[in-house]
């Protein structure tokens, strides 16, 4: 999956950076598997505005996904690997034997025809999804569940992976994306492989019209607010003022915002690095 660079024939071009979208192989979606999204503009029921920085954007449709994998036992085969507006990853549309359709997260290396299973009797290739109990450690793992049967929930974003590195008792021990190691159960369900489209992150938009069609407005700093506006806003010229913070006061650089009583810090053996 390259990218491709563009001659710079208007200024736009000239940084643009996209993927050739060559694992691509069909423009049309599943319309059985197709919902409508509404979008909010930032505002809540009330119609206020909670969310800064969001309105327009393209009109899409959302492609429902098959987190949970729990058809277990049956064979599907992969029928298309397809572009999701909505997410950095590609889907796979998935038949199977019994004639349901469902979307997958599309690993890495999967190819049209091929044959995916879950449950306790799949093998360790890529596309399968097995409990943790069953994979091989050292298995490069994505769309992991944090508790039985919620569906995947860890490492579903574009090239993002988890790594399953050893187990002890009823917990399986993991090497999460940020660098995190916990424990989770193993139980819990997850899918071989790496995510595709791994070089999203070599992906440049070019200008800001990209942005204006993914729904993102202007943002803009707080040191040129006001200090009605922001903590960091006010003063004569370029004066930032103060440590930065959010514009509600929080620390940006720094600053632990994790509950230090979370019940699920027992399962954290190493935090992620700074």
């Amino acid at each position: 999956m390259p990218v491709r660079k563009f001659r710079p024939s208007t200024p736009g071009q000239r940084h643009k950076v996209l993927s050739t979208f060559s694992e691509v192989t069909t423009d049309k979606p599943e319309k059985s598997l197709l919902a409508p999204i509404s979008k909010s503009g930032g505002r809540n029921n009330q119609g206020r505005m909670t969310m800064r920085y969001i309105g327009g954007g393209h009109k899409r449709r959302y492609r429902i996904v098959d987190f949970k994998r729990n058809k277990h036992g049956v064979d599907g085969t992969v029928k298309s690997v397809e572009y999701d507006p909505n997410r950095t990853a590609r889907i796979a549309l998935i038949e199977y034997t019994d004639g349901e359709k469902r979307y997958i997260i599309a690993p890495e290396g999967i190819q049209v025809g091929q044959t995916v299973k879950s449950g306790k009797d799949a093998t360790p290739d890529v596309g399968n999804a097995m409990f943790l109990a069953d994979i091989p450690l050292g298995t490069v793992i994505h769309n992991v569940e944090m508790r039985p049967g919620q569906g995947g929930v860890i490492a579903r974003g574009a090239g993002s992976y988890a790594q399953l590195n050893a187990r002890d008792g009823k917990y399986a021990i993991l090497k999460m994306p940020s660098g995190e190691t916990r424990m989770i159960l193993t139980t819990c369900l997850a899918t071989i492989g790496t995510v595709s489209n791994g070089e999203h992150m070599l992906e440049r938009s070019g200008k800001a019209g990209r942005s204006r069609w993914k729904g993102r407005r202007p943002r803009v700093r707080g040191v040129v607010m006001n200090p009605v506006d922001h903590p960091m806003g006010g003063g004569e010229g370029r004066n930032a003022g103060g440590h930065p913070r959010s514009r509600n006061g929080v620390p940006a650089k720094g600053y632990k915002t994790r509950n230090k009583k979370k019940a699920s810090n027992k399962y954290i053996i190493e935090r992620r690095k700074k």
